[in-house]
């Protein structure tokens, strides 16, 4: 508490009292720091307490008065937070005594309210209690600020108080905010235990603290939600814990405690949970020893990481699938670069059919790389041919090909496409090119895709090759060997028509 200001203690006054704006201004900001700090408190409208009726009580008996009083002032009220001798819950601003003790900041007291000019009219002097005698001290939070008064009143005038006397009014008034005090922590400590326990539960973070001695769990948090609705009866002891965790990671939880509970170290494990609503879950734990003189508890928290573990599994096989890919497709890149060396003219045309055929493989991949790495649309895979062969049309139900048959197909479009630039007719301004698709109902026996491609508008007859070339080796491993199914040509003088059927394995995008 605040020291005392020296010198001789009397009633106080602002009668004539003249501040400055930026007097006026400081004591604005005092005023809203007063009030701010009596709300953290929260004293004010609450009931008559034991702890602070027990100081009045024993205020009025070592001063000889009727009358001890806890005033709180809050702005224009004087609330009694308690009342030895005196019934009313408030005192009327315009007749109380305890203002000028809140503004001066230090104890003032009245000998005879009748021989003091500011007092004689008071209601409180008039009236009941008809009081003749006052003495107030501060009562000082913990940051100085003066909340309220303790006082005593008497009906008859007294002598004045000796130094001895305030300083005993001062002790009761310390007592009396280290019980506020008391109570204002334990309301903040509940507050940030609340707002710590919402924030767990939001996080899904369970707290466990753990006896070695009695095998003892106990639980806070988001329990519930990480172990089942019933650990209070069901997860006690660890035996009860250990039975809803799948054998081979029992041992694993066991050894774990037994390393901890043996060495005092830390304890860390992952596992698989069966929980009782929700099913297979993995949880983590973590914990560290809390040690007090004749005892030790391992406490830790655990959290839900079952989300955590698919991804990471996802990732992996995502992993294995890109390695799986990576391989495949550097065989077929070393296959088309070997393959293209025995069929190319020289080494530009060589250039040309393996840059050519890359950007099929490349085709492949974009669609891939645009989905879930395993499947690619068609229809996604007929807009990349089409951007590199801009008189291709197409029309057909969009189908998702597995990466392997997606390559296939890439490769095969290719070969026809290339080749309708150079010999077919893509050759003429006029030619174009048609793709139509279709694929058998559910159920069809047996059931077929079937891909035909129509070349039209070239610039003149078109006749077979007469001789097999790669490109069309290229085709027939595509269509025979990797998709399982036929290819035909067929030389018509309006242009080449390729018929292909697949058996009927992709499902609709």
């Amino acid at each position: 508490m605040a020291e005392r200001p020296s010198g001789r203690i009397g009633a106080a006054t602002t009668e004539g009292t003249h501040l400055s704006d930026d007097e006026a201004g400081d004591g604005a900001r005092r005023e809203a720091r007063r009030l701010e700090t009596l709300r953290e408190y929260r004293l004010m409208d609450t009931a008559r307490e034991p702890a602070f009726d027990r100081v009045t009580r024993l205020v009025a008996d070592l001063f000889g008065a009727p009358i001890a009083l806890i005033a709180l002032i809050d702005g224009g009220r004087e609330w009694l937070k308690s009342a030895h001798g005196y019934d009313a819950g408030e005192i009327r601003p315009d007749t109380c005594f305890c203002r000028p003790v809140m503004i001066d900041e230090r104890a003032v007291f009245v000998p005879d309210t009748l021989d003091d000019a500011r007092w004689r009219d008071s209601a409180l002097v008039t009236e009941e209690p008809f009081a003749r005698f006052f003495a107030g001290v501060p009562l000082r939070a913990y940051n100085g600020a003066v909340l309220g008064t303790l006082c005593v009143m008497d009906r008859k005038p007294r002598p004045d108080l000796t130094e001895q006397d305030l300083t005993r009014l001062d002790d009761f008034a310390a007592i009396i905010m280290a019980e506020a005090d008391l109570r204002r922590i334990g309301v903040e400590r509940d507050e940030a235990r609340r707002m710590l326990e919402h924030a767990l539960d939001f996080s899904g973070t369970a707290i466990w603290q753990f006896d070695p001695r009695t095998d003892e769990i106990g639980w806070r948090g988001a329990v519930a939600q990480t172990f089942g609705a019933d650990f209070e009866t069901e997860l006690t002891r660890l035996d009860g814990l250990v039975a809803r965790i799948p054998t081979e990671d029992g041992e694993t939880v066991r050894a774990a405690f037994r390393e901890s509970v043996g060495g005092g170290a830390s304890f860390a494990v992952e596992h698989r949970y069966m929980h009782p609503e929700r099913g297979v879950r993995w949880i983590s734990s973590r914990g560290d020893w809390d040690v007090w003189a004749d005892d030790a508890k391992l406490t830790g928290v655990s959290i839900d990481i079952t989300e955590q573990k698919s991804r990471q599994e996802h990732a992996n096989l995502l992993m294995r699938e890109l390695h799986h890919r990576m391989r495949n497709l550097f065989a077929t890149v070393s296959a088309i670069i070997s393959l293209t060396r025995h069929a190319a003219r020289d080494v530009d045309d060589y250039v040309e059919r393996i840059g050519s055929r890359l950007d099929a493989l490349n085709r492949a991949q974009n669609v891939l790389l645009g989905a879930n790495f395993m499947t690619g649309s068609m229809h996604a895979l007929m807009r990349e041919v089409q951007a590199s062969f801009p008189r291709v049309r197409w029309s057909g139900p969009d189908l998702l090909l597995p990466e392997n048959a997606l390559v296939a197909m890439a490769l095969l479009l290719n070969e026809l496409a290339t080749n309708a630039v150079k010999h077919g007719a893509l050759t003429g301004d006029e030619g174009r090119v048609d793709i139509e698709w279709t694929q058998d109902a559910e159920g069809a026996d047996p059931r077929q895709f079937r891909l035909r491609w129509t070349e039209s508008g070239g610039s003149g007859d078109i006749v077979a090759p007469d001789r097999t070339s790669f490109g069309t080796l290229l085709m027939e491993r595509s269509v025979r060997n990797n998709l399982g199914g036929t290819i035909e040509r067929h030389w018509d003088p309006a242009g080449l028509v390729v018929d292909i059927a697949l058996p009927a394995r992709w499902r609709e995008a």
